[in-house]
């Protein structure tokens, strides 16, 4: 089965994900925007509309949707909006692209039990998943190809 997720950065977050029994295969790319196959380049501008994204196949019968919905809370902070850390633009946004109805459900039952950790209401969009544009290779697996575990934020 396939997740996407959108928060912050996808280095980290593809790290985070990559970690998790169940997860058999993941990608870094761009989802939610107007333009056909952006670049890296192209989403920077924060003119394409497209957020960065990790795209997460899972074995869903050793990781349910709803334990990837925790690793996503807790993997960025979901109450600011178009940012993670130092980072600023609607790429960087809190979004869960959703696949089927069930996704669509487990995600704001998950928003929902998770508000109530944070002191600010959470911004996370939870859309229809559209089409994903894998990143350039130099972004799949960035951290693991520098021997680093995780980002700075």
């Amino acid at each position: 089965m396939k997740a996407t997720f959108g928060a912050g950065c996808f280095w980290g977050v593809e790290a985070a994900f990559r970690q998790i029994p169940g997860v058999t295969a993941t990608a870094v790319g761009y989802e939610g925007g107007q333009m056909d196959n952006p670049t890296y380049k192209d989403v920077c501008t924060d003119r394409t509309g497209h957020a960065e994204v990790v795209e997460v196949d899972y074995d869903p019968e050793k990781v349910s949707f709803d334990q990837l919905l925790d690793v996503f809370w807790s993997n960025h902070n979901p109450t600011t909006l178009n940012r993670q850390g130092p980072d600023i633009g609607t790429q960087y946004r809190s979004a869960v692209f959703f696949h089927d109805a069930e996704q669509e459900a487990t995600a704001k039952a998950s928003k929902e039990r998770w508000q109530l950790k944070f002191q600010r209401p959470i911004v996370t969009q939870i859309v229809p998943a559209q089409t994903f544009y894998v990143a350039e290779d130099y972004h799949q697996q960035y951290l693991e190809k520098r021997g680093l575990s995780h980002c700075h934020i």
